[in-house]
């Protein structure tokens, strides 16, 4: 088989999978180009330099907070927690205006979540975006296909990954229990995430992260499109 190099069969995965736990960015949608739009229309407007898009890539992944301080420290400074917030402001602002730009699914995901629904299998995202901006992303790019749909809401007690609660709420929302999940994501925050919610993690390669990378911390299940991953279910 064509992914018998990339996949490897881990002995924990031994329960009947009902459910299927995804991140969204990097994981489902490819949002690199709208984030690094985002981040460097909020820097050029505090006078600071863009970075490229592989930049941006390594900055993101948990939370847009960590991603306009690590933007600004890649200028060369430890900016100030006032500063942070500022660009932060500003991010949102045009993110939440252009959000939808450039953004869209990665190629196969629409006919890989279509397959879920064929095999009755129930699908959640948790993502460490902001609540609203998730639900407002999972409904315009797949309806019906993504029932339930979390972010980071600290207000209301969801913090971000790798924090399992918004996982364990997702799980509730979906009717279904831990041992009958598994968590997919493509980062180490992913991996995390599911090693605290005591979840099996299938890792995907097409995402922010390398596959070095992804190994270095800790995947053990790979997988390069996503129609490979219903070989890893049991």
């Amino acid at each position: 088989m064509s992914q018998e190099s990339l996949v490897k069969r881990s002995s924990f995965i031994d329960m009947h999978t009902t459910t299927l736990i995804l991140d969204l960015d990097g994981t489902i949608l490819d949002t690199l180009d709208d984030l690094t739009a985002g981040v460097n229309h909020a820097l050029e407007v505090h006078g600071f330099a863009p970075h490229s898009r592989d930049a941006v890539r390594g900055f993101v992944g948990d939370g847009v907070k960590n991603l306009c301080l690590r933007a600004l420290r890649a200028d060369g400074i430890e900016p100030s927690e006032e500063l942070v917030q500022q660009v932060l402001a500003d991010f949102k602002t045009y993110y939440g205006e252009h959000g939808l730009d450039c953004t869209r699914p990665y190629d196969g995901v629409v006919t890989f979540l279509e397959e879920c629904r064929r095999r009755g299998l129930k699908v959640g995202v948790v993502s460490n975006k902001h609540d609203a901006m998730v639900k407002t992303l999972c409904a315009h790019f797949f309806g019906g296909l993504v029932p339930v749909a979390r972010g980071e809401d600290t207000a209301h007690g969801i913090p971000k990954k790798p924090d399992p609660a918004g996982v364990f709420l997702a799980l509730k929302e979906l009717g279904s229990r831990p041992e009958e999940a598994v968590y997919i994501g493509d980062s180490d925050q992913d991996i995390m995430t599911a090693r605290n919610a005591g979840l099996p993690c299938i890792s995907v390669t097409w995402g922010f992260r390398s596959e070095s990378f992804l190994r270095e911390h800790g995947a053990t299940l790979l997988c390069r499109e996503p129609s490979g991953i219903f070989s890893l279910l049991p």
